[in-house]
């Protein structure tokens, strides 16, 4: 049996309104929710790989499967988690070890790299323009907070045409600590003078939902963006939209 949560809002024809005077504010993640941004970070990490491997490693490959299953936790976890996976691909015997040794040249490698290829292979995701549009006109304030590095978040918004959108960034920098944890939600609704329970947050994965739960927040999520690999319907949510031009004013 499908969990009520889900109910409400499973259809392509059923709007998610944001006027109906529940919300004050809006928390926007980046990554998934509004921009495609796959593209960047398989060429980045195909870069740093070339930067980094060592001999042995030469026919590992990395696709775009491999790489969306774990973006959304930050760089850290990201760089991390490819230098095990590549590892473990070539058979060395000590994947989890070598990759801890690789990390940091790996890391600084794939800062350069992305920040060279930042929004170049990105794409909005469709709706995300009408979407935003709506919540503005419906009197939102509204906020974009991601896990993405805030040198990598203002360059990608300008480039994208959003950040017209958002009365401030918050990154993963940003703050002591990412999504899941809540922290950086709540430090959004101080900025934003808003109460939680007030500010709708609307991601694309459990991270999202689970620092929107955590923090008190009413969240939303987009059915399209990256969930760690799992069925983004089975995460608690108050409701899901297949396009942000479903959110009515």
């Amino acid at each position: 049996m499908q969990p009520s949560f889900q109910k409400p809002y499973l259809s392509m024809t059923t709007p998610f309104r944001v006027n109906s005077g529940r919300y004050d504010a809006a928390i926007v993640d980046l990554d998934g929710t509004m921009v495609d941004t796959l593209g960047d970070f398989v060429v980045a990490l195909q870069l740093m790989l070339a930067d980094v491997l060592p001999p042995g490693c030469e026919g590992v490959t990395l696709d775009s499967a491999d790489v969306g299953d774990r973006v959304g936790k930050g760089s850290e976890h990201l760089v991390q988690s490819v230098l095990n996976h590549v590892f473990a691909q070539a058979g060395r015997a000590d994947a989890a070890i070598e990759s801890v040794a690789y990390y940091e040249r790996a890391q600084a490698s794939y800062q350069r790299h992305y920040a060279a290829v930042n929004g170049q292979h990105a794409t909005l995701y469709p709706g995300v323009l009408e979407g935003l549009d709506r919540l503005k006109k419906s009197g939102l304030q509204l906020v974009c907070l991601t896990n993405k590095p805030l040198a990598f978040a203002r360059p990608l918004l300008r480039l994208k045409g959003l950040d017209g959108f958002f009365c401030e960034v918050f990154g993963g920098d940003s703050f002591e600590r990412k999504k899941p944890d809540p922290l950086p939600l709540r430090k959004a609704c101080e900025f934003l003078g808003t109460l939680a329970a007030r500010t709708l947050m609307i991601g694309d994965s459990s991270n999202d939902a689970r620092a929107a739960r955590a923090a008190g927040c009413p969240v939303l999520l987009v059915t399209y963006g990256y969930n760690h690999g799992e069925p983004v319907r089975d995460v608690d949510a108050d409701g899901f939209v297949d396009s942000l031009a479903q959110l009515a004013e």
